[in-house]
């Protein structure tokens, strides 16, 4: 990314949960054949396209994602975030993302709606901008998509 001043003055941090690091491999049926990493140039390429600067991370380690989480606070103006199975039972992940007051995106692979009853809940949800699911690795370009737009209108809105 160009550090010159003219460069992107939004900053989003993506984060993939766990089991991400799999994809292209894990349950392709389900998940896709696109891996993590392409995942991350896809959405690295629509960031340049909005203007914006995006930092991806993954973990499977649900205390590396809340600091990943409470990192950002005054870093990042947005988190674009893909929970993963923490998504259903991570009220850590919740508090933190409560905690920064940061917009956020929820974003699924799968449609978690037309899944097992156990991942029709989201701890993230409630405290989210919104949630994008079911549209596999394109879920996070809509997702991020949504994002920069929710940013642009709420600087724009006058106080």
């Amino acid at each position: 990314m160009s550090s010159s001043s003219q460069g992107p003055s939004l900053q989003i941090l993506v984060l993939h949960g766990p089991n991400l690091n799999l994809l292209g491999q894990r349950e392709p049926n389900v998940y896709g054949s696109t891996s993590l990493a392409e995942i991350n140039k896809q959405i690295e390429e629509q960031a340049r396209t909005l203007q914006v600067k995006v930092s991806c991370f993954q973990s499977n380690h649900e205390g590396a994602l809340v600091d990943a989480i409470q990192a950002a606070w005054g870093q990042y103006q947005g988190l674009l975030i893909n929970p993963a199975a923490y998504t259903h039972t991570s009220v850590a992940i919740r508090d933190a993302i409560a905690a920064v007051k940061l917009p956020t995106v929820e974003v699924h692979l799968s449609n978690i709606h037309q899944r097992e009853a156990f991942r029709h809940h989201s701890y993230i949800a409630p405290i989210a901008v919104g949630q994008i699911s079911g549209f596999g690795y394109y879920s996070y370009i809509l997702g991020l998509q949504a994002l920069v737009q929710h940013l642009g209108d709420r600087a724009n809105t006058p106080s």
